[in-house]
């Protein structure tokens, strides 16, 4: 694959949905990659806007307590296989029983019923997984500095958005967070189409 072209972050869902266009299917899928807190769910849900769903990987993760602290990234433990299946309903226009994962109690909580629409978008830490990437038909890689993706992280421990409080938050960004992704970060960036870079603000309580 050829090195992947650089999008300005203001206009990165414009130009994406545009170049998904000149691909010419009924259902076009995005999958959107990044480390923790570099901004993939706000392009995601900037992209929603616009008419596309989402399917975000956070959602097939284990439940925390069945597998081992330092494991529970790693996209060997993720229901990567229902993914593919809701993946594969969605493109064929219909509605898909997606699960719901808490990160109040990190695990897994009921499901939900996602309806078609002509652009999906599958989000997380492992998007462009070799067992995901077939099944999309644009690759993206969202980046940020360690510091600020980890004050966005923050933000969300401290507003009560994530259920672990920052100290505990903190230990799992430095010690499963960022060595699990740092280890593939590489060859998903191998896969992307497009980079995008986020260095916007921090938010604030």
């Amino acid at each position: 694959m050829s090195e992947p072209r650089t999008l300005p972050w203001d206009q990165a869902p414009m130009l994406l949905l545009q170049h998904l266009r000149t691909r010419g299917s009924d259902v076009g899928v995005i999958g959107i990659t990044g480390p923790v807190g570099a901004g993939k769910s706000y392009l995601t849900k900037r992209l929603c806007e616009l008419g596309g769903v989402h399917l975000a990987t956070d959602d097939y993760l284990p439940d925390y307590d069945k597998v081992r602290y330092e494991d529970r990234d790693d996209p060997a433990q993720a229901d990567t296989p229902l993914l593919i299946e809701n993946l594969s309903t969605l493109r064929s226009a219909g509605v898909a029983r997606v699960p719901n994962w808490s990160f109040q109690t990190h695990s897994r909580v009921g499901y939900r019923e996602v309806a078609p629409a002509p652009v999906v978008i599958v989000e997380g830490i492992h998007a462009l997984h070799e067992q995901i990437v077939p099944h999309l038909d644009v690759c993206v890689f969202v980046d940020a500095p360690a510091s600020v993706r980890w004050q966005r992280w923050e933000y969300l421990e401290v507003t009560g958005q994530r259920g672990w409080g920052v100290e505990v938050a903190r230990a799992f960004f430095k010690s499963v967070a960022e060595p699990t992704f740092e280890k593939l970060a590489p060859v998903y960036r191998s896969r992307a189409h497009f980079v995008v870079r986020n260095d916007a603000g921090v938010p604030r309580a």
